[in-house]
């Protein structure tokens, strides 16, 4: 199963950008096996439009075109469930054994997400109770992502 991340925003920290690509590698080398991966990671601008409402529908629109028939859609949000990491392993394994093509993580802008985004999602994932900014949650999703292939594997990295 394909993995994507799509998200609204453009990495402008050399050092986010490093800490990102450094998990993508690492998840394509211990995911592959598991069946998971490669990761794709898009980034798209933030809307430029004057209205809220406009700005979120816009993006949403923009992240909706890489959910393709047979993917699952993963929307990250504040008000979202929060996994433990054995948790979402478990929901990443669950939904590629479900036949998923892809499993398409959205990140939203500044605003949030438009509701078109968020009722396309079968899951709204919150990666706790603080409020990240948006390089610092692709960060956080990318190494999740790679803790989830560890705890699958059976690699002791995840040691909880």
């Amino acid at each position: 199963m394909r993995i994507a991340i799509s998200a609204v925003g453009k990495l402008k920290d050399a050092e986010e950008r490093a800490i990102v690509e450094r998990y993508a590698k690492r998840l394509n080398g211990a995911g592959k096996p598991l069946g998971l991966g490669p990761i794709d990671i898009r980034e798209y601008p933030e809307s430029r439009a004057a209205d809220v409402g406009e700005r979120k529908r816009d993006e949403a629109e923009r992240l909706l075109r890489d959910v393709g028939p047979g993917d699952i859609a993963v929307a990250l949000e504040p008000t979202g469930k929060s996994l433990s990491s054995e948790a979402f392993a478990a929901f990443l394994r669950d939904t590629r054994d479900g036949g998923a093509k892809s499993c398409v993580f959205l990140i939203g802008g500044p605003d949030g997400h438009g509701e078109a985004a968020l009722s396309a999602c079968s899951l709204k994932l919150s990666l706790g109770a603080l409020t990240l900014p948006h390089g610092l949650a692709r960060v956080v999703l990318a190494e999740q992502l790679y803790r989830a292939a560890t705890i699958l594997s059976g690699h002791p990295y995840h040691r909880a």
